[in-house]
C-alpha cells in the first residue's frame, strides 16, 4: 500500500485523540524518555493504538506518543523509536517522522544515546549534532519518490539547522553548561562496535556513534523540516576505556542526566515553534 495512505490513516487516528496541532516533534532516545512527563495538558497514546505504527521493542523505549505543551509550544513527543536492528525497514523506522510532519510539525528534535568517540567528551555529556555519516547500509529514500513530500535528490548540506544549534548552545550556556557539537556515525547494530571499528570511525571524522537518528534526519530534510539533534554520551565507545559496554550503563547514564537534559529541552522547544 502507498506509504502516504498509511501515514494519513495514522494521522487521522492520532488527531482524534490529541486535539492539538504540533509545531515541533520530539523523539526521545534510550534512557531519555522521562522528558515526556514534563508536558503540560498531556495526552498519551500508546503506539499499539495507532494504525500501521511500528512498535518499539528496545529496552528503554516506552512506546507511546505524548501530545501537550512545553511553555506555549504545542509539541508531540515520541517516547521510543523504531530501529533497523529490530527488523524494521528504513521506511518503517521513519514512518513516525512522516506522521509528525503530516500532523503539522515543521521542526524536529531528535535525541539519542550515543557512544563517545571524541576523547574530549565525558560520559553524560550532551552534544548537539552538526553532521552525520550514514554507515547503516540503507537509506529511507530508496525506491519510489513521493514528490508530495520532497524532491528525488534532497540537499543535506545543512541537515542539522545551524540556527537551531545556536539556540541550543545559548540555552545550555544560560543553564550553566557547554553544549559541544559533533559528527554522529550511524551503524545498524544491534551489537556495539569493535575497538577497530571505533578507530576507523575516529579516523573518518566521527565524534559519536549510535544506531538511530540518521534515517529520521534524512526523511525530515526530505520534507524540508528543520532539525535539531542532541546526543547523550551514555558510554564511551569500545576501546576508549578498559571496560566492556553494557546497555544498563546506557540507561543509567540517561537517568543521571535527566535534569540537565529536561532543562535544555524545556528552554529550547518554545523557541522552535515559530
Amino acid at each position: 500500500m502507498n506509504q502516504r495512505i498509511l501515514v494519513d490513516v495514522a494521522v487521522a487516528a492520532i488527531q482524534a485523540k490529541i486535539g492539538i496541532t504540533p509545531a515541533v516533534g520530539v523523539v526521545l532516545g534510550s534512557g531519555l524518555g522521562a522528558f515526556a512527563e514534563e508536558l503540560r495538558d498531556a495526552v498519551t497514546v500508546p503506539y499499539t493504538e495507532i494504525p500501521h505504527w511500528p512498535v518499539s521493542t528496545a529496552i528503554g523505549h516506552a512506546g507511546q506518543l505524548v501530545a501537550g505543551y512545553v511553555g506555549d509550544a504545542p509539541v508531540v513527543v515520541l517516547s521510543g523509536r523504531a530501529h533497523l536492528y529490530e527488523g524494521y525497514t528504513a521506511q518503517q523506522a521513519t514512518f513516525a517522522t512522516r506522521v509528525l510532519h503530516t500532523l503539522g510539525a515543521h521542526s524536529m528534535v531528535f535525541t539519542n544515546a550515543a557512544g563517545g568517540i571524541n576523547l574530549s567528551y565525558s560520559q553524560g555529556a550532551l552534544v548537539a549534532l552538526s553532521d552525520h555519516i550514514n554507515l547503516q547500509g540503507t537509506n529511507p529514500l530508496i525506491g519510489h519518490n513521493d514528490d508530495h513530500w520532497g524532491p528525488r535528490f534532497p540537499d543535506m548540506t545543512e541537515a542539522y539547522s545551524l540556527a537551531y544549534r545556536q539556540i541550543a548552545r545559548d540555552a545550555a550556556k544560560e543553564l550553566g553548561f557547554t553544549l559541544p557539537e559533533g559528527v554522529y556515525a550511524a551503524l545498524s547494530g544491534p551489537n556495539y562496535e569493535t575497538p577497530a571499528e571505533i578507530r576507523f570511525l575516529r579516523t573518518i571524522g566521527a565524534d559519536l556513534v549510535g544506531m538511530s537518528t540518521v534515517p529520521e534526519v534524512i526523511v525530515a530534510n526530505h520534507m524540508r523540516m528543520k532539525v535539531l539533534a542532541i546526543s547523550c554520551v551514555t558510554n564511551m565507545a569500545a576501546g576508549v576505556l578498559d571496560q566492556k559496554i553494557d546497555h544498563e550503563e546506557v540507561l543509567e547514564t540517561g537517568r543521571q542526566v535527566r535534569s540537565r537534559f529536561t532543562s535544555l529541552l524545556k528552554a529550547v522547544l518554545p523557541q522552535l515553534k515559530g
